[in-house]
């Protein structure tokens, strides 16, 4: 049965009644395992949306979860059709293939997501909404503070640093998943992780194309229901493992090729060269 039981969102959330955003708008949560947090999650979404929102569509990726979160969302579908699809996975694939399956879903002019396990508000989509320019290919959030106990902070704050050095990325919060696109800025061809990197390739993509960045900061909740899939020994190495992956095919292959044809093009133009051309 859905229980659309009090969170630990504020209630209140300030907002101006007359504020809609015009353009389409595909809402999606990938999730895993979190049937206990998404009658409240979706409940506060749909209530946001029909405030802010002319144009929508909400889509939930259930990533082969092995809990009710099935049984929940066909319950949670009938209450919300039309304006809710669930896009099924037969097994657990990951969370980049839960991201790339929801981006396939999506067919608005904006894409929004977040996480399925409620530790952020959608109710502050609205903040992400009112910041979009004509120039805008991402509205990102980033965490005012974390609220997870200090060794997912510590992890946290790491990962973010080194990949931000890694692939010089200037994007404050990458770990932050509370994320607005607009649909002609994303790359879909670009997107091959199966893990948590797949946001890097994200980010990547969109600040390489010259489009405006916005970063907007949101509230981080402690996670009421279940436990998190990253951080776990076996998680975090392979999320190193396609790290590595993703430095070699976006960093390290592009920079070899371009050194390689530096190196050509010297050799062309070098005084022996030219001795070699002429008759």
């Amino acid at each position: 049965m859905i229980d659309n039981a009090a969170s630990v969102w504020p209630q209140t959330v300030a907002s101006d009644s007359q504020f809609r955003f015009s353009a389409g708008i595909s809402l999606f949560f990938p999730a895993y395992n979190d049937a206990p947090s998404l009658p409240s999650l979706l409940h506060r979404t749909f209530e946001t949306l029909r405030r802010v929102a002319v144009d929508y569509e909400v889509i939930v990726v259930n990533d082969g979860s092995a809990d009710e979160t099935g049984k929940i969302l066909e319950e949670l579908r009938q209450k919300y059709a039309p304006f809710l699809r669930i896009v099924t996975h037969d097994r657990n694939r990951g969370y980049g293939a839960a991201l790339r399956s929801g981006f396939a879903a999506s067919t608005k002019e904006y894409i929004f997501y977040t996480d399925g396990d409620g530790q952020y508000d959608p109710a502050e989509l609205e903040n992400l909404l009112r910041a979009v320019t004509p120039a805008t290919g991402l509205v990102n959030g980033y965490k005012t503070r974390r609220s997870d106990p200090w060794h997912r902070i510590a992890i946290g704050w790491l990962y973010n640093s080194f990949a931000r050095w890694l692939f010089r990325i200037r994007l404050r919060d990458i770990d932050c998943d509370f994320r607005l696109i607009r649909r002609s800025r994303l790359a879909p061809e670009s997107l091959r992780s199966t893990g948590g990197p797949i946001c890097i390739e994200l980010v990547r993509s969109i600040e390489l194309s010259g489009s405006q960045v916005i970063e907007i900061p949101v509230d981080h909740y402690p996670r009421r229901y279940g436990r998190s899939q990253f951080f776990r020994v076996r998680s975090l190495a392979w999320t190193f493992l396609q790290l590595c992956e993703v430095f070699l095919r976006l960093v390290a292959a592009p920079t070899l090729l371009a050194l390689g044809r530096r190196t050509q093009t010297r050799e062309c133009s070098s005084p022996a060269a030219e001795r070699l051309r002429t008759p």
